[in-house]
Parts: structure tokens; sequence; C-alpha cells
């Protein structure tokens, strides 16, 4: 016995070793992203989140105060000023041209190209001296390179929640996801009983063609689906773009791997308490409904953990089968729309993403000791 758990000992450090790495690789992007969610906006643009405990150099063009402040000092006119204004930062470096921003050290003094001369100080005090006097209704720019300390802040969180609309998306997305979620598994459980159980002919061809569903891509069904969709409505009278599209479009993407799921699982179930039930005088629907359906609950809350992730963060089907209007559009994409057109905003693009994630957090987290189990059922032992 000492000599077998000595020679399993490595393998043990192996696998510990490898869960460890898939724990940090899984981990670390996402603590890098709400790291990123509470840095300033100006900070984030420049530096990553890796350095967000260390002081960041940003270029920045700022203005002095206009040319009818000016003041004569001993035959000389001099603009005064602090160019950083209540900002937290030193200065580092500061020019006077476009095309040299950081030529001359804080402190120091530089010719601009009129031949008046600037000086800059770390802490943002500048002074402008020429012979002639200002003219102009605008300030001088001014370029300057400002080292500032690390600031975190809640604001990227408060653009957010107070955006218009957000709370309504939010219950939009509640609306498309519970339905989608619990009409697919009330469907695939019987199903997948039926697969599993009973005795019918075509069964295998059924399997089959479950198992082959599972490899249509999303993108490839969108367009018939909803085309058909709209044939159908036109002749029932249902209208386009309605939470009763939605909810079947997402129904009929995930029915083949909730079926291919349940029909492992149940089909893993002893038969010996199918046979006992019948003996009993049970029916299929009184065994599906006092027997199977309590002990597949682990399968069914480890598909409801995918399925609820899956519509929740959806965008191209709610787009498609939803609408973008106010009233119908759901929270990834007003989400969406306050990136703005070039999806440039990160501050607001990582705040978005751990403000959408706290819902399916609490439904991971409430099934996950399901997740495994519901897997792995059926994987040895099928029907």
């Amino acid at each position: 016995m000492a000599a077998t758990a000595s020679a399993k000992s490595p393998l043990t450090w192996a696998v510990h070793a490898g869960v460890l790495f898939l724990v940090i690789v899984w981990t670390l992007p996402t603590f890098g992203l709400f790291v990123s969610s509470i840095r300033d906006k100006d900070q984030l643009a420049v530096s990553g989140w890796w350095t967000a405990l260390t002081a960041s150099e940003q270029r920045k063009i700022g203005r002095t105060a206009a040319p009818d402040t000016q003041i004569e000092e001993n035959g000389k006119y001099v603009l005064k000023g602090n160019i950083l204004d209540d900002a937290s930062g030193a200065i580092t470096k500061f020019g006077v041209r476009s095309q040299q921003p950081s030529a001359f050290t804080a402190g120091d003094t530089g010719e601009m190209p009129n031949g008046a001369m600037m000086t800059v100080d770390a802490n943002g005090d500048y002074q402008l001296v020429s012979d002639k006097p200002w003219t102009g209704s605008r300030g001088k720019r001014i370029f300057y390179t400002v080292k500032a300390p690390p600031r975190f802040t809640l604001e990227n969180y408060a653009n957010v929640l107070r955006a218009n609309g957000l709370g309504q998306s939010f219950i939009n997305s509640l609306t498309v996801t519970i339905p989608s979620t619990v009409i697919p598994i009330l469907i695939a459980a019987f199903a997948a009983y039926a697969l599993a159980w009973m005795k019918f002919p075509g069964r295998a061809l059924l399997i089959a063609a479950v198992v082959g569903l599972l490899v249509v891509p999303l993108q490839m069904s969108l367009i018939p689906l909803l085309r058909l969709y709209n044939e159908a409505g036109l002749i029932l009278g249902v209208p386009a773009k309605t939470y009763v599209g939605i909810w079947l479009a997402h129904t009929g993407f995930g029915l083949p791997l909730a079926i291919y799921l349940l029909r492992n699982y149940i089909a893993g179930l002893p038969r010996e308490i199918m046979e006992s039930a019948k003996v009993d005088g049970a029916s299929d629907f009184d065994i599906f409904l006092k027997i199977v359906l309590p002990l597949s609950f682990p399968a069914l809350a480890s598909f409801a953990i995918f399925q609820f992730l899956w519509v929740w963060n959806d965008l191209l089907v709610a787009m498609v089968f939803l609408g973008n209007g106010d009233d119908q559009l759901v929270l990834t994409g007003r989400l969406r729309e306050l990136l703005g057109s070039r999806g440039g905003n990160w501050e607001i693009l990582t705040a978005s993403a751990f403000i959408s994630i706290i819902v399916p957090l609490c439904v991971f987290f409430g099934l996950q000791r399901y997740l495994v189990r519901g897997l792995l059922a059926g994987s040895v032992k099928g029907g």
C-alpha cells in the first residue's frame, strides 16, 4: 500500500499543479477586468491594469489664461496661472511645439516661436514672458507630460448605472432569459425520458438527429428561422419582434443540448426503479413526474446554468428577434450603446462587464454543486 501511494504521489502533484494553472488562467483576466473597472478613465487609456499601483505618465494639452489677463512687469508682458487646475500629479516635461511636446524638463524655460519665453513648474504653475503685448482671444497652448499617482474610483460604475433606460433593459433581459431557460428544460425533459426509456420506431434516428443538431451553427439558422416565424406570424396574426419570438428562438437553439444532456442522465438511472414502478401499475407519466424528475435535478440544474448564461449574455438573437427599441432593448444591447460607435470607452466596457455578470454569478453559485454531477452522469453507463 505504501508503494502504491508513493507511486501515485507525482501524478497527484501534477494534477494539483494543472488545476492551479487553470484557476490562474481563468482568474487573472477577471481580476484584471475588475481592476480596470475601478481605475481612472484617463489612466486606463494609457496603461494596463498591471500598472494600476504605479504612477502613470499622460501627455496632455492645455491652454494658458486669455491674453486679457496679462500683466506688465518691468516692461515685459506676463501671463501667469496653473495648467493643472485641480488635477493631481506632477509635470515632468513640457513643450511649446506640437512636434516636441516633451522638449523641456519641468522648471526649465523654453523659447516660444514668437520669441517669448515659457516656464512651467512641476506643480503646474506657468509663466509666459514677452516683449510685446499678448494678443488674441484664446490662451496659448502648452504641451506637457504629467506623472499622476494611482487613482481608483467608482465613477465608472456610477456612469453605467445612471444610464438612461438601464433599469428597463435589466427587466427586459429577465423577461427574455427566465422563460427561455424554463421552456426548453420542460420540453427536453419529456423528450429525454421518451428517448431513454420508451420503445418506439425511429428512436435511434431521433437520437442521431439530436446529436447532429448540436453542430449546426447558430448564425447559419438565424435568417431562415426568422423568416419562418414571420410567415407563421402573418398567418396567425402575431406581430413580429415580440417576446414570444425570442422565447421560441432560444428554445429551438437550446433544445439539442438539453435533450442530449438529459437523455444521458436519465438513461443512467437504475432500471430496477422503473421496472418496480411499472409492476406497481404506474404509467410512464407517473414514472416521469414522481421518479425521474426528482432524480434528474442535477442534470436539470447543470443545463439551466448553461442556458441561463448563454441567453443572458446574448446580443445577436435579441437584435434579430426582439429589436432595438427602448422598451425592447436587453441589457447587453444597452451596454453596447454606452460604448459608442467606436467602442473606445474602456472604463464603460469594464464596469459594464461586472454589472452584467452579477445575475449569472448568482445563478452559477446557487446551482454549481449540481454542475459536475449533471455533466458526468451517464458518461459511463447509458440506456
